[in-house]
């Protein structure tokens, strides 16, 4: 289910951005009137956007996304009247994906969200693919240490890789595993 998450003291400005979030597709959408009842509202329902007003009660929006980030992997859209550079900067560092001036219509919205949408799945692809090569390149100095070992003992290095990888199919096992079992073994 596609749930929205809006913050907004304002009643007005929250339905015109859960009538907006509607026709975008969003099945569910749930509102809070201040930063704090967001992020409490975030935590437990796990929206898929959050659209935080800058300016309310109790807890600004900059501050519920830094909250928010911290248990999310969310888009977050901050709206604002204030274009000074240290809400914008507060903003970036919280996690921030879009910021939208008031006062906005429902194109300004539609165009903001898909934004923030498309910019938030290039950044976790990106995230997860570097994950993924940070885990080769570490599996890949492993092997090589590893190999290094067997090589000293006598095998060239081809038998060496070989060995790792029939221990590794035989055991069940990943190649990284395998290669920390024997560094284990000769330390």
């Amino acid at each position: 289910m596609k749930i929205a998450l809006i913050a907004d003291d304002e009643p007005l400005i929250r339905r015109q951005v859960a009538e907006t979030l509607a026709d975008y597709g969003f099945e569910r959408i749930i509102e809070a009137e201040n930063g704090a009842q967001a992020a409490e509202l975030a935590a437990h329902e796990k929206p898929l956007l959050s659209v935080l007003d800058v300016n309310m009660p109790v807890m600004d929006g900059v501050s519920a996304a830094e909250i928010i980030r911290k248990s999310l992997s969310t888009p977050i859209i901050l709206l604002t009247g204030a274009t000074d550079s240290e809400t914008i900067e507060r903003a970036r560092d919280a996690g921030v994906s879009n910021y939208l001036l008031k006062p906005f219509n429902a194109a300004q919205m539609q165009a903001t969200v898909e934004l923030a949408i498309h910019q938030f799945i290039e950044v976790s692809n990106l995230q997860d693919e570097n994950a993924k090569l940070k885990e080769a390149l570490e599996t890949r100095k492993l092997v090589d240490r590893a190999k290094g070992l067997l090589i000293n003992k006598g095998m060239s290095e081809p038998e060496a890789y070989r060995k790792i990888q029939k221990i590794a199919m035989d055991k069940r096992k990943s190649l990284k595993e395998v290669a920390e079992a024997i560094l284990l073994m000769e330390s």
